[in-house]
């Protein structure tokens, strides 16, 4: 079928949007068509009544609506040709529109069924209005719109949409292709000068005519690319500057050798210009170079897992760097207890330059590259001495003892040697053994020298011994997860209950116990007011998630921070207790898979509002009872309180203390899935 055989079509255009819309009839008499399909269309678009508005007014989808959209937005390398007589008519081209069938029709026949079904909704609701309780309506005045406001508005994509819908169109007048306006406007195609002594202009070399009808390509400066993000397209990547290159590169590989950064450049880039960028975005790290933390985390952008901001992630990254210029190794949990960062993120450290190896820990992604070592000794001493500032600033927050750093990379140096997880083991026991019974005294000796002034002439003071249980967990705990460090600064600090060394009996603490006037030191009221807040957030938490959330808090703090000092399990218990809360004694089952730390649950007392009285009662049923029912809940708040509480506010204490599982409900906490 041509355009003359078709017996209805109509065309419309909006000319500042440059957008053409095309009616078509569709031949209803034709043997492909299906009569059925097509009055099941027009049934779900206009409904049974027919009026003006109707889409399809014989009750047939009898045409169809094709609407036009931009191809490209440059068009200066297109033109029409017309070949007549031997001769090529080029004509240049200020737009291409390509017409597309628009489906608006579905759209409509979906508000219609979206009507009905609404329709259908509120009249069943109609037949319980008299039952319905009266809503409160909160009535709110509009405020006179600000400029800045209007300008926002002006800008949304909304006010845009709804500007070019309310464009109007302009309707046109179809002629056939044979029509005589037709070929009258198709002699304009046709270039009016034929001889070829008018067409000077044209008389060139076939290159060079070639060169100015498909001249070069010359992007401009706004279409360039910006920075690919996460699929990088290596030709759009060599446009942009060296510096840029390299950023963007080492931002997405995280870990390279120099070797295979110049290959990716490309053989034509000086060697020196991209050690000179290099590093400005990354450090060396076992003679190859790990993109620096800043980089990777900007500086107004923070943990998506634990929110903490970009200034901690850098420094917990920066430890993890660190550790990997000393040894091939790392251990997860060493990580994790000194950066008091949450498991996530340290993984995720991890993941950017090392591997997982079972019973082993975390090794290096990349071998050690000693031929970049050998061939740039100049670069590996700016390096270290890079290193070595960066250190010092690590001992200065995490309280790290001293080491010495690893030996400088020259050309004879070589990878550190690898030891097995087992044998890791078998030298942190060694070394527990031969330094245990030194601890043992000289924290004996600070217990008598700190105690001796205060305790009056006549009084003998019951000593108890000091446990090993915390020493043989940490050995058994390393034979089945990772290996643990053989440093014996580790070991003094987990014989000193997780405090650094040098501070363990500076916080007056024997087993766990604040001495007497603690409470009055800065770091006791410090943790007073964190404990304080939680609760007045929580009401109810186990050990365990208020150690995870005081890790959370010391993550946040500043350097140099009073409560970096050291905070023992025991004093944390202690300040909980001082602070108003009590200890819940849960009876978890005997199969349970909760840790200890996991079963000493806490919950505020008194808060000093007016559900105090129902949290006290709710907090005696779960001091005899694993897991409790709603309904021995409303009752027993019932019987206690002497009123009948409202649905609201038994919700309301259950939101505070507890969760629900599986049809009953367990303090926060507690619930083992």
């Amino acid at each position: 079928m041509t355009y003359d055989d078709i017996p209805h079509l109509s065309a419309k255009i909006k000319p500042k949007q440059q957008k053409v819309e095309l009616e078509m009839a569709i031949d209803t008499l034709n043997p492909n068509y299906c009569r059925s399909k097509g009055e099941q269309i027009a049934l779900n678009v206009d409904g049974a009544c027919a009026d003006e508005t109707s889409t399809y007014s014989s009750k047939l989808m009898d045409k169809q609506t094709f609407c036009s959209s931009q191809t490209t937005s440059n068009t200066s390398r297109y033109a029409a040709a017309l070949y007549r007589q031997g001769e090529l008519h080029l004509t240049p081209l200020h737009g291409i529109l390509q017409l597309r069938p628009s489906f608006s029709y579905l759209d409509k026949a979906d508000a219609k069924h979206r009507e009905r079904e609404a329709a259908n909704e509120a009249g069943d609701s109609s037949q319980d209005e008299a039952e319905d309780d009266v809503k409160q309506i909160t009535v709110r005045f509009s405020r006179p719109e600000s400029e800045q406001a209007r300008q926002r508005r002006v800008q949304s994509y909304e006010f845009l949409q709804k500007k070019h819908a309310e464009e109007p169109w302009v309707h046109l007048h179809y002629y056939g292709l044979r029509d005589s306006r037709s070929e009258h406007e198709r002699q304009y195609l046709l270039c009016p000068g034929s001889s070829g002594v008018e067409n000077t202009e044209l008389v060139k070399s076939p290159s060079e005519y070639l060169m100015m009808l498909m001249p070069p390509s010359q992007e401009e400066e706004k279409d360039k690319p910006v920075a690919p993000s996460n699929v990088l397209s290596m030709a759009q990547l060599r446009t942009l500057p060296l510096a840029d290159q390299i950023k963007i590169l080492m931002k997405n590989v995280k870990v390279m050798p120099f070797a295979n950064l110049m290959s990716l450049l490309g053989p034509s880039i000086d060697s020196v210009a991209v050690l000179r960028g290099i590093q400005k975005v990354a450090m060396l790290v076992q003679g190859n170079w790990v993109v620096k933390s800043d980089i990777l985390y900007p500086k107004d952008s923070s943990s998506p897992h634990s929110g903490v901001p970009a200034e901690v992630l850098c420094r917990g990254r920066d430890f993890v760097m660190w550790k990997f210029t000393q040894s091939r190794w790392v251990v997860r949990k060493e990580v994790a207890t000194v950066t008091k960062l949450c498991a996530e993120d340290v993984k995720d450290f991890l993941e950017h330059m090392a591997v997982v190896r079972i019973n082993k820990g975390w090794e290096f992604i990349l071998p050690y590259d000693g031929e970049f070592i050998k061939k740039h000794p100049d670069v590996v001493q700016r390096q270290h001495m890079l290193w070595t500032g960066i250190q010092a600033k690590l001992e200065k927050v995490y309280n790290l003892v001293k080491e010495t750093m690893p030996k400088k990379l020259d050309a004879q140096s070589g990878p550190a040697g690898l030891v097995s997880g087992d044998q890791r083991i078998q030298v942190a026991k060694t070394k527990a053994q031969q330094n245990h019974a030194l601890l043992e005294r000289e924290l004996q000796q600070r217990k008598e020298q700190l105690r001796a002034p205060a305790v009056p002439p006549g009084v003998r003071i019951k000593e108890e011994p000091v446990s090993e249980e915390g020493e043989e967990d940490d050995e058994h705990e390393a034979e089945e997860e990772e290996p643990m460090d053989t440093s014996p600064s580790s070991l003094h600090s987990k014989l000193a209950n997780g405090l650094p060394p040098g501070r363990a009996a500076g916080t007056d603490s024997f087993n766990g116990h604040p001495p007497q006037g603690c409470s009055s030191t800065p770091v006791a009221r410090e943790l007073r007011a964190f404990v304080e807040a939680t609760f007045q957030r929580q009401f109810v938490l186990t050990l365990s998630e208020l150690k995870r959330l005081f890790n959370l808090h010391l993550a946040s703090l500043p350097p140099g921070h009073t409560l970096f000092s050291g905070i023992s399990d025991r004093m944390l218990q202690d300040t909980v207790l001082a602070a108003g809360c009590k200890q819940i004694l849960v009876p978890f089952p005997p199969q349970t898979a909760a840790s200890p730390d996991e079963q000493k649950v806490f919950a505020l007392w008194e808060s000093g509002d007016m559900s105090d009285q129902h949290r006290q009662v709710l907090l005696e049923i779960f001091s005899k009872n694993y897991r409790v029912r709603r309904n021995m809940i409303q009752s027993r708040l019932t019987q206690e309180c002497g009123e009948d509480l409202s649905k609201q506010e038994v919700d309301k204490v259950l939101k505070d203390c507890c969760v629900s599982y599986g049809g009953m409900w367990y303090l926060k906490g507690t619930v083992q899935s």
